[in-house]
């Protein structure tokens, strides 16, 4: 035989012993491996990762494109659109395929924890509402949780994914941003999927309708942003009800397992995107256009900063849960309630769990002051706005416990970054800073108008230093 050909016919049986014994019995190695890491971490999961979430990406395709309701979609579209229906089908494959996320949980215990807390503590002094934890211990573990938060800044998908790390493994709904590569592999990795905010189908929405109902009732913790986007103006906005409207809509109160929503609200002393909100505030349209030398300046600026020992964290970052509702008690006591007034009761829920920061607290003192104002002034101002807040209920950090020292200490970091300008003990918004000042204050001052409520707990913990658990 020539030598050519018994090279070839080696290679051959090389694949197919690749192919057909040993790629199966490694396959098999890694998944138990895996099961086995699964199962260590469920012990210390207050939540435990459910079985859905560990199915094989292509099986949950497969699973709910065969699902009767996604069928029944398929049908009509054929049918609307004027199209075979193997057409149709291939079209809500393709849907299906883009949503679903590819669960890792080495991706997401071994990598992405670790970078969240890292971030998180690197640039910010976090805080946790004190009661925060056992308001979550609280909730039946067969109940699927849903986290419903505002949403301040892209820091928000790290912040909370690490203070949620011991508890239980979220799956995030995130929108078409995040479609770019490598991020998508890496967020799909994480168990997040993807929305499409537009150019969506009655069949794309009947897909994504399917996968978020499977994955609650698989038990599946969700967390999502009812604002549908990034706040312009530092307030939290009223709700899109898509995602809550799907998950009433297949909600059985009588029979299976109960929703419970956690209102989860952030602030920041400060807000990374917080000129580039504003500006698309101003124009009114939602489009953040930030060029890559704009995020290599700022990252490689960061990095000299610190290896010159010259870096200071932006201040406090602050986490508080509201109280939960669960969506059976809500549904037995108003049957007839909309998915509207739901929302309209999570984010109410939401704005009175907004907890109050330095910067926040002086930059509605000085709104208040209507822009200018003596320095002792503005200082018992703020400590008078404190009084109100705790009045009626709102989580106040003051750093020291001290409300004349937490207002210095948000007027020296405004002054800082040029937002007020601080002259013979006169403090005054700098020029062309209006917008950003409000966007800070609008926390406050929104806090301010709503009823009181009551939260779990008003006092503000410490979470552990970077590299501690």
């Amino acid at each position: 035989m020539p030598y050519w050909l018994v090279i070839l016919v080696l290679a051959l049986a090389a694949i197919a012993t690749l192919d057909r014994v040993i790629g199966p019995g490694m396959r098999w190695f890694l998944r138990r491996r895996m099961e086995r890491a699964v199962e260590r971490l469920n012990q210390r999961l207050e939540r435990p990762i459910r079985p859905f979430r560990l199915m094989r990406r292509q099986d949950q395709v497969t699973r709910l494109i065969h699902d009767p309701q996604v069928m029944e979609a398929v049908a009509d579209y054929a049918r609307s659109e004027g199209v075979p229906h193997n057409v149709a089908f291939a079209r809500a494959r393709s849907y299906a395929r883009e949503i679903v996320p590819g669960f890792s949980t080495a991706t997401y215990f071994g990598f992405a924890i670790r970078v969240a807390r890292r971030l998180s503590q690197g640039f910010y002094d976090v805080r946790l509402g004190r009661g925060s934890a056992q308001t979550l211990r609280d909730i039946d573990e067969r109940s699927a949780v849903v986290f419903v938060m505002n949403h301040r800044s892209n820091m928000d998908y790290v912040l909370v994914t690490w203070l949620a790390a011991d508890r239980s493994a979220l799956s995030y709904a995130v929108g078409e941003w995040a479609q770019v590569w490598p991020l998508k592999s890496l967020i799909r990795a994480m168990g997040a999927y993807f929305i499409r905010r537009r150019y969506s189908t009655p069949l794309y929405r009947a897909v994504l309708a399917r996968y978020v109902q499977m994955s609650v009732q698989e038990g599946v913790t969700q967390a999502m942003f009812p604002e549908g986007g990034l706040s312009l103006n530092g307030a939290v906005g009223p709700a899109k009800r898509g995602l809550l409207h799907y998950i009433v809509r297949d909600f059985n109160f009588g029979e299976g397992r109960d929703v419970v929503f956690v209102p989860v609200a952030l602030n920041y002393d400060r807000v990374l995107e917080d000129r580039v909100l504003v500006e698309a505030g101003r124009k009114g349209r939602r489009r953040f256009r930030v060029s890559m030398g704009t995020v290599a300046g700022f990252v490689l600026r960061m990095i000299w900063q610190k290896l010159r020992g010259r870096f200071q964290r932006f201040g406090f970052a602050a986490v508080c849960y509201g109280q939960p509702l669960s969506l059976r008690q809500f549904l037995e006591t108003r049957p007839d309630a909309s998915t509207e007034v739901l929302a309209d009761a999570l984010m109410n829920r939401i704005r009175a769990a907004v907890p109050v920061l330095p910067v926040p607290l002086v930059a509605a003192a000085l709104i208040q002051a209507g822009g200018e104002s003596d320095r002792d002034a503005l200082l018992e101002r703020a400590i008078d706005i404190v009084a109100d807040l705790r009045g009626i209920g709102a989580w106040v950090h003051l750093p020291e416990n001290d409300p004349a020292h937490c207002a210095t200490q948000g007027l020296e970091a405004l002054c800082l970054r040029g937002i007020t300008l601080s002259r013979d003990g006169q403090v005054s918004i700098a020029p062309g800073q209006e917008e950003v000042l409000g966007f800070y204050a609008a926390s406050v001052l929104q806090r301010l108008t709503e009823p009181a409520t009551a939260l779990p707990d008003a006092g503000p913990q410490a979470l552990p230093p970077a590299g501690e658990t």
